[in-house]
């Protein structure tokens, strides 16, 4: 078996990650530490957490952990959002000649963060553009909410219809995945942490991997760790157990 550790941009990735990725890696032999809040600042030796708004104290609180766990079966990752990126993040001013192609420049982001990390154990994962992508899945989860608001839900139905996947919902300001659910369901922006888990749940996680590439290039990955660590072993007679 490994271990995992996932720091989220916040307590929406957190439960998310919590309640849908946990169990679905488990059945892998890839087992999840809670998922943590990432850094966003350090003041007299106590780490703050969650949004993410600084790059230094998350890079920093990264490689603390990276120190602590120095065996090779424990690994890393992320899920911070594309959208409203932190400015200091490596490689982001040469990503900005990619936006005609959000999948190349996530990518590329996401390299330069494996590179600045500087650890084959740290997979670093982006989100295209932000959670809510995961919601345009399948829209008819915003019943959960109100099942009246027949014309509202049809109207998600209809921006996801023009995207090959919701990950491709730009990262407009009024126009990312956030902004266009809040413009019909004002309720969920003073709920998110509470409704965006639920949602996601009330959809299914297969639901959206199968619409959501990017993400479910991610947890692909995740799954195999075990695999792969296995067949390490293997090569050197050891004992993954």
């Amino acid at each position: 078996m490994v271990r995992l550790y996932l720091f989220a941009e916040g307590q929406t990735e957190q439960t998310f990650a919590d309640i849908l990725i946990k169990p679905c890696l488990s059945q892998y032999q890839v087992f999840m530490h809670k998922p943590m809040l990432i850094a966003h600042a350090r003041r007299r030796g106590q780490v703050h957490r969650g949004g993410g708004r600084k790059y230094i104290p998350m890079r920093d609180d990264i490689k603390r952990f990276l120190r602590q766990e120095t065996v090779s079966d424990v690994f890393f990752t992320t899920m911070i959002d594309l959208y409203a990126i932190h400015s200091d993040f490596p490689g982001l001013a040469q990503s900005g000649s990619m936006r005609q192609n959000p999948i190349q420049r996530v990518e590329f982001l996401e390299q330069c963060f494996a590179k600045d990390i500087g650890d084959d154990r740290f997979i670093p994962y982006i989100q295209l553009h932000e959670y809510e992508a995961y919601l345009f899945a399948d829209p008819a989860c915003f019943e959960d909410i109100d099942e009246t608001r027949t014309k509202e839900i049809e109207a998600l139905r209809d921006i996801a219809a023009q995207y090959r996947t919701p990950e491709m919902i730009n990262d407009g300001q009024h126009t990312s995945p956030s902004k266009r659910i809040k413009a019909y369901f004002p309720c969920y922006g003073k709920a998110k942490p509470v409704f965006g888990p639920l949602l996601a749940e009330r959809i299914g996680l297969q639901v959206i991997r199968n619409k959501c590439f990017h993400f479910n290039r991610w947890l692909s990955r995740l799954e195999s760790l075990n695999t792969g660590m296995r067949q390490i072993f293997s090569l050197h007679g050891i004992s993954n157990t």
